[in-house]
């Protein structure tokens, strides 16, 4: 039901509702609508990007693994990828979509169980200091993935 409706409503049922209450109502139907706005998303562009792929392959995970590491050049899925790493783990992901959020835990369930030199080199630039792996490590955890400390 919508807030017009039920301001609707609440006028046939209740004569005695002064204008100021009226205007409040309605104040707080456009205030609940305004604040219902979704987050903004990251661009879908790359959402189909095989992971899998990538991740069998060394030489081009190694090409992502550079670019995120400025060793290297970027691909324009890195560079996008680049551009909102930081954001992304200073949000909790909020701004990814489903395919975003699910390749991120392939992709780092993949690193800490295959590939532990990428893992500690990504996280020695990007969580120095370890705050975002312990963050995140509930989050992981629910999802089997331990997180190593080093």
């Amino acid at each position: 039901m919508n807030c017009f409706r039920v301001l609707y409503l609440f006028q046939q049922k209740c004569d005695t509702i002064t204008m100021i209450s009226k205007q409040i109502m309605l104040l707080y139907c456009f205030l609940s609508s305004v604040l219902a706005v979704p987050v903004d998303k990251y661009t879908d562009k790359y959402d189909n990007i095989n992971i899998q792929e990538i991740l069998e392959n060394k030489r081009l995970l190694q090409a992502y693994v550079n670019c995120l590491l400025d060793k290297g050049k970027c691909s324009p899925e890195g560079k996008e990828l680049k551009d909102h790493m930081q954001d992304a783990l200073e949000t909790g992901c909020e701004k990814c979509t489903d395919a975003q959020l699910n390749g991120a835990t392939t992709m780092i369930e993949h690193l800490i169980k295959k590939e532990r030199g990428i893992w500690k080199e990504l996280t020695d630039k990007f969580d120095p200091k370890g705050i975002w792996r312990k963050k995140y490590e509930d989050r992981a955890r629910e999802k089997g993935i331990v997180i190593p400390k080093d």
